[in-house]
């Protein structure tokens, strides 16, 4: 199957081929956590899959990579994206402010990424405990997938990296308010020399993205995964188009994170002036970077796709000047991504009058 190179042909292919596979995948987890006899648990395994699906269906245009293993790759984009989303609401909304609980949750994480490594009770440290099997089910999922792919040695050492930097991010940011800043700042002091001239809430944006690992994988189930790829695929996507990836993703929540008292990246920027110059600055380091991957046109149109799936959103609208920073980043995006951002909108509008219907 060939990789789409043109916009059009990008957008009808995930419309047609890949948001329907995503469905499926993500209908029976859906009726999966419907089954989990913990009232907490369920409530927060259906409200990520309800409320964070566009992150599935984001993150599975990378499937189109995938050759034709991309089915394979929808099932595991979606396992462990739902895992992650799961994760994020256990520690966001639910009953712990626990580090320990934490830690042991995103354990599945690795394991999700390590074929043969033995399941464990992820529930450890909470009260909440009986799942009947789901998060145990979504594991083993991802790591069937791990076993189809044949070079996985090639690219284990750069997704166990991102996977690491991402639950590290995952636990310092959800533990009790006084502490979080010390955490992080901490943390950041001890890698900063892998991002050089980022700030500490750049660095931790760029460390909570899902993209890189998926590209890799992707990538590696087509069969064309090599030593060199693989390093150019980490260095594309890590910090640079992740840390935009999540700052987009923080700027349309600014409002909502701060009546929920969240944490939220964007507000540590001393100014809307400056923020906007760091977001142009990642869209210009992230089109520089993609240059030397294959593909790189689709890897551009992702990149612009996403900046025009976010700015679509109609969070933007709520924002003290949102439309106006939206404006200015879609301009310095180029035609890309306005084309994205018009036809997002549109179907997000078609898709939720159908919904009412």
């Amino acid at each position: 199957m060939d990789v789409p190179n043109n916009p059009l042909v990008l957008l009808t292919t995930v419309f047609q081929e890949v948001f329907p596979l995503v469905d499926n995948e993500l209908s029976y987890w859906e009726k999966r956590a419907k089954e989990i006899p913990n009232k907490e648990l369920q409530a927060q395994a259906m409200a990520s899959i309800k409320s964070k699906r566009f992150h599935c269906q984001g993150g599975s245009v990378f499937a189109l990579l995938a050759g034709n293993q991309r089915k394979e790759a929808i099932r595991f984009i979606v396992a462990y994206q739902t895992i992650s989303d799961f994760l994020d609401n256990l520690c966001d909304r639910s009953t712990s402010l626990d580090p320990d609980d934490f830690t042991q949750l995103h354990h599945s994480l690795k394991d999700s990424l390590t074929p043969g490594s033995h399941t464990m009770n992820y529930y450890q440290y909470r009260e909440d405990q009986e799942d009947n099997g789901y998060l145990m089910e979504l594991v083993k999922t991802c790591q069937n997938t791990m076993n189809n792919i044949d070079d996985l040695k090639l690219i284990y050492p750069y997704i166990i990296k991102l996977e690491k930097m991402y639950s590290n991010l995952q636990v310092h940011k959800h533990v009790r308010v006084e502490e979080r800043m010390d955490r992080l700042t901490n943390w950041f002091e001890n890698n900063k020399s892998l991002t050089p001239g980022l700030t500490w809430y750049e660095f931790s944006a760029a460390t909570g993205s899902t993209l890189g690992i998926f590209c890799l994988v992707s990538y590696a189930l087509s069969g064309k995964m090599s030593k060199q790829l693989a390093s150019n695929i980490y260095d594309s996507y890590f910090p640079s188009m992740q840390a935009l990836h999540i700052l987009l993703d923080y700027f349309i929540d600014q409002k909502e994170d701060l009546i929920e008292g969240d944490l939220n990246f964007c507000s540590f920027y001393p100014d809307k002036k400056k923020m906007k110059e760091r977001f142009i600055h990642f869209i210009n380091q992230t089109d520089k970077k993609v240059e030397i991957l294959p593909n790189s046109k689709f890897h551009k149109m992702i990149h612009h796709g996403l900046i025009g799936l976010y700015l679509g959103d109609e969070k933007v609208r709520e924002l003290l000047e949102g439309r106006e920073i939206a404006k200015e980043l879609l301009q310095a995006s180029g035609s890309y991504a306005k084309f994205f951002h018009w036809n997002i909108r549109l179907y997000n509008r078609y898709s939720t009058l159908s919904i009412k219907k």
